[in-house]
């Protein structure tokens, strides 16, 4: 099956980007992890995004916060889809992450996630490789019936015993 890369700018974003690789563990999709700072090593980083490709890689999720550039310099690099998860920061709250990743310019696109979407960056990468993988979306779609299945199990509890017997 093939590959996604996750990378990240520290092990502080570990968590969240933690949830991309347990939901791709759970739908069975290979990847390799890493951490790699487009700022403070880009020589290594630019050898990893250059050679993603021929290692397998179909998608990239990459996780930054602050100025966030490692998505985007992802998607300059790499061929193929790169996903951006803005990581919270104390500072601004990851809006500035949000903003960095979100605003490319023409030519450059990066997918990009709610701030600490890590577990839809996850699943978006899983719906991207859907599309040429047709085992792969079955897995997609019992996912989802296994969610929609939960929420009316919620439902049904609730109309049962009401709202304060529910939140006990």
């Amino acid at each position: 099956m093939a590959k996604v890369g996750i990378v990240m700018g520290s092990d502080s974003d570990l968590d969240i980007m933690g949830k991309a690789a347990a939901v791709l563990e759970e739908l069975g999709i290979d990847y390799e992890m890493t951490i790699i700072s487009a700022h403070r090593m880009p020589d290594i980083f630019f050898d990893w995004a250059k050679s993603a490709e021929s290692k397998g890689i179909k998608v990239i999720i990459a996780g930054a916060g602050g100025a966030a550039h490692l998505p985007g310099m992802c998607a300059a690099l790499f061929p193929m889809p790169v996903v951006g998860v803005p990581i919270h920061t104390k500072a601004l709250g990851g809006v500035d992450s949000l903003y960095s990743i979100v605003q490319m310019p023409s030519g450059i696109p990066v997918a990009t996630v709610a701030i600490d979407g890590g577990k839809n960056a996850g699943l978006l990468a899983a719906k991207i490789l859907a599309t040429s993988d047709p085992e792969l979306l079955e897995k997609l779609k019992a996912y989802s019936e296994e969610m929609k299945q939960g929420v009316v199990a919620k439902k049904e509890k609730l109309e049962e015993v009401g709202y304060k017997e529910y939140k006990k």
